[in-house]
């Protein structure tokens, strides 16, 4: 089983740069994607042979998630069931026999942290959502969560210590989902690889610079760990200011 995982900040932009090639050249299983930032009536997405999955924010062209998936599910249902977090398009469950497949786009606790308390009731939210699912069966739990977990994850941790995305707060909380059962892919197979990053500033030519953040995450349940073949990070594909990950599973 192959899987993709991509914020495409805005996919009708994406689709301008590429978004279709890159598609039919990962040949995947199911394609998630976060901050589509659009209703799916909004364009024309021809994807044959998958079925298409969409959770769109209320505001329009604000976040936003998607998954576009080979494989029928047994059922899907759409953001974790919390009245406070729903609206903003943040999550889709699909599952499927032998697993659930999640896909998230994490809220950012934004600049001066505005939004840091509101982050972390959804981290609760979240964790004991999935931990729910996990009593049931594995899960597969992908996107752009937000947070770069260590150090090793971005490439300035020292002047970013305390900015979104790197405050102790927003660490402390993937710490204690991994902790909960589950395992992050890429440094399962990865433990000490450096400048590996999904994401980039517009800014600065970070990019060109590999300045960045590992910001993108494949999960999945401790008990198939031993089945993740490859969790894979392209940079090569651009599009975004992130890039897309790849997990494959025997």
């Amino acid at each position: 089983m192959k899987f993709y995982s991509w914020n495409v900040n805005g996919l009708r932009a994406c689709m301008n740069k590429g978004f279709l090639d890159f598609f039919r050249s990962a040949d995947a299983d199911a394609v998630c994607l976060q901050e589509t930032k659009m209703q799916p009536d909004q364009a024309e997405i021809p994807l044959p042979g998958y079925r298409q999955y969409w959770n769109s924010a209320v505001k329009k062209g604000y976040s936003g998630t998607a998954i576009f998936t080979r494989l029928e599910p047994l059922s899907v249902s759409y953001d974790i069931q919390a009245e406070e977090h729903v609206g903003e398009g943040r999550s889709i469950t699909l599952e499927f026999e032998e697993y659930y497949l999640v896909t998230v786009y994490t809220p950012n606790a934004q600049r001066d942290l505005a939004r840091l308390d509101y982050r972390m009731r959804w981290e609760d939210a979240f964790r004991s959502y999935l931990q729910q699912l996990n009593a049931k069966k594995p899960v597969i739990v992908c996107g752009d969560m937000n947070v770069a977990h260590n150090e090793i994850d971005l490439k300035n941790p020292k002047s970013n210590r305390g900015n979104a995305g790197f405050t102790d707060q927003e660490r402390a909380k993937m710490t204690e989902l991994l902790a909960s059962g589950f395992t992050d892919s890429f440094r399962y197979l990865h433990p000490d690889e450096k400048d590996a990053y999904t994401w980039w500033s517009y800014m600065f030519k970070a990019r060109e610079k590999n300045i960045g953040w590992r910001i993108d995450y494949f999960l999945v349940s401790n008990g198939i760990q031993n089945r993740i073949c490859e969790s894979n990070i392209h940079p090569e594909v651009m599009g975004s200011d992130h890039c897309p990950i790849e997990l494959v599973l025997s």
